[in-house]
């Protein structure tokens, strides 16, 4: 059975992804509230609660842009470089922020964020997953009334964008 390590914010803890994705074996580490620091340090203690893992799906940074701190990328590097430590046979798999409407950002801030996102997966041999695009191309309600979270029919989407990456990275293998 593969199993998939999921880390970050509440994006990732809020969601019951062992019952979208049943023949997968889940570990949710999502905390919420998280930003890109409070990652590496869980990764300190990380390999003691999962030791062994095939896919990490790593989401992290919204927190990070709602407070003001553009230096997440460095750590996010941080995070992918000792990730692919601890789990040297793991697919990392990174995914894009997503196209929220932060009044305090500049315009085509987060596409921007992404491109950088994206270059330092491709640096570290981790994989980008553009869940940006999907949700800024779908019809659907994509997020709460917070502007930040997202409803269930983004978890929809993002659950099968994921499937669809992780079955290309096992086919590929």
């Amino acid at each position: 059975m593969t199993h998939i390590l999921f880390l970050g914010d509440s994006l990732i803890a809020d969601h019951d992804w062992q019952a979208r994705m049943p023949s997968y074996e889940i570990h949710n580490l999502g905390v919420p509230g998280a930003i890109t620091s409070d990652v590496f340090e869980l990764l300190a203690n990380v390999k003691t609660e999962v030791e062994h893992t095939d896919v990490i799906m790593l989401m992290i940074g919204t927190n990070d842009l709602l407070i003001g701190d553009f230096d997440f990328l460095h750590v996010l590097k941080k995070v992918l470089v000792q990730l692919n430590i601890l789990y040297p046979l793991a697919e990392i798999i990174v995914g894009s922020l997503f196209p929220m409407d932060l009044s305090h950002l500049p315009f085509n801030t987060i596409p921007s964020l992404n491109c950088h996102i994206e270059a330092i997966t491709m640096q570290t041999g981790s994989c980008f997953l553009d869940v940006y695009k999907r949700f800024d191309d779908s019809d659907k309600e994509i997020f709460q009334d917070d502007g930040i979270h997202v409803t269930s029919a983004a978890y929809e989407i993002w659950t099968r964008s994921l499937l669809e990456y992780i079955a290309f990275l096992i086919e590929s293998d």
